[in-house]
């Protein structure tokens, strides 16, 4: 299917950079943890109404909806867009750097939120020639993968109900005017586990008198990397991963507990059962090798994103008519997980990776979640035009 993409959007796109900078960098300024994006929902839900959106805040704890409503009857496309920072001290020496002492917008998601009130700004100035409607989602707690849950049981997914979802990431390891449009999965599921290893404590000159759940947790956590190398199908990506350890309270003490806890990451469902599994093995035989306990708790984070194929289709038309044919590539899937994937999961839809690289003189770039990343800006009119035309082209054909 060709695409009727209107070149206005791209030309009127980059006429609002300035504004979109503006906004980015006041949000940047004042990064928001998870359900605490108090500030940053205000900016958006103040914004919104000035446009003559329909508003609603709250939604979600400090999630924020506007409703964009079309000119005659048509579908319901909705945009999703993050706000939430990281507990992180920022080191970029940026001019607009966080004034917030350990919170930082390492992620992007300032610029996310500048897009998404640059689409609306956008599409409301075409609001006459509009059907259907547009339902904009500024989602907080993206980071802890508890925003979209949280949204989606208040009804952010209700009256109306969207007929296509879409979102993006912009992404600093990639160039800008590049573009990552994929059907299928994307993004893996996230899983964060806690075990607690328990033995008997001794004096450290009488080890056998006691059971040392250091020494029995090393060994479980050597163990563990033969989970995925020796379980799993080779073609099957999974990634299981260790990322905190504490046990012991002296030198000369045989340590009883010892805790630690990491990540799964999977993009199948019968991999990340059969993982599970394995764990579960592992501790157990460990644990009863050297007369210990285990306790494994798994908190699910976020499923594997998976998008529409005819939706990927849609938005790689789009993409290609403002990058180019040749910026936009099919894949390739990543490990990091995305709560975008509660809302693909119930209404079918598109998310994709945009490229922000900024220009470090000649140094690499910081990758996501770095006290120093920064984006280049330019990504964000790209973002506008693309969101911007894969809405309004959906509304007019209604279809994909």
């Amino acid at each position: 299917m060709t695409s009727s993409f209107d070149p206005a959007l791209a030309v009127a796109a980059q006429e609002m950079m300035g504004q979109l900078v503006a906004w980015r960098r006041d949000l940047h300024r004042h990064p928001e943890l998870a359900f605490q994006e108090h500030r940053t929902a205000g900016l958006v839900a103040g914004s919104l109404a000035q446009l003559g959106l329909e508003v609603q805040t709250g939604v979600g704890q400090t999630g924020v909806v506007g409703i964009l409503e079309g000119a005659r009857p048509g579908p319901t496309v909705l945009l999703r867009f993050d706000m939430d920072a990281l507990p992180i001290n920022e080191e970029t020496g940026l001019t607009y750097k966080s004034e917030v002492a350990g919170k930082m917008h390492a992620c992007g998601h300032d610029a996310h939120t500048a897009i998404g009130l640059g689409v609306a700004t956008l599409l409301a100035s075409r609001q006459d020639d509009l059907p259907g409607r547009v339902k904009f989602m500024f989602q907080p707690a993206e980071e802890i993968a508890g925003g979209a849950r949280a949204m989606i049981a208040d009804g952010v997914l209700e009256t109306p109900v969207p007929d296509a979802a879409f979102g993006l990431h912009v992404w600093s390891m990639t160039a800008v005017g590049q573009a990552v449009v994929k059907g299928g999965p994307l993004w893996a599921s996230a899983d964060k586990f806690d075990v607690e290893i328990t033995g008997r404590g001794a004096h450290g000159a009488l080890p056998h008198q006691g059971v040392d759940a250091i020494v029995v947790a090393a060994h479980a956590i050597t163990q563990l990397q033969t989970v995925v190398s020796r379980s799993i199908d080779p073609l099957e990506p999974a990634v299981l991963s260790i990322g905190e350890i504490s046990g012991g309270s002296a030198f000369n003490v045989i340590a009883e507990r010892v805790m630690f806890s990491g990540t799964l990451r999977t993009f199948d469902q019968a991999v990340r059962e059969l993982i599970i599994q394995r764990m579960h093995k592992v501790f157990g035989g460990v644990c009863a090798a050297f007369g210990a306990s285990y306790a494994l708790d798994i908190s699910f984070h976020a499923p594997p994103l998976v998008n529409d194929p005819d939706a990927a289709e849609h938005v790689r038309r789009i993409a290609a008519e403002i990058l180019g044919a040749d910026a936009v590539a099919d894949g390739p899937m990543l490990t990091v997980a995305e709560d975008m994937a509660e809302i693909l999961n119930r209404v079918p839809g598109c998310f994709f990776v945009l490229g922000a690289m900024p220009d470090r003189n000649g140094l690499p770039a910081e990758p996501h979640h770095s006290p120093r990343f920064e984006i280049d800006e330019q990504v964000m009119p790209l973002g506008v035009a693309i969101l911007a035309g894969v809405a309004e082209e959906y509304l007019r054909r209604r279809r994909w």
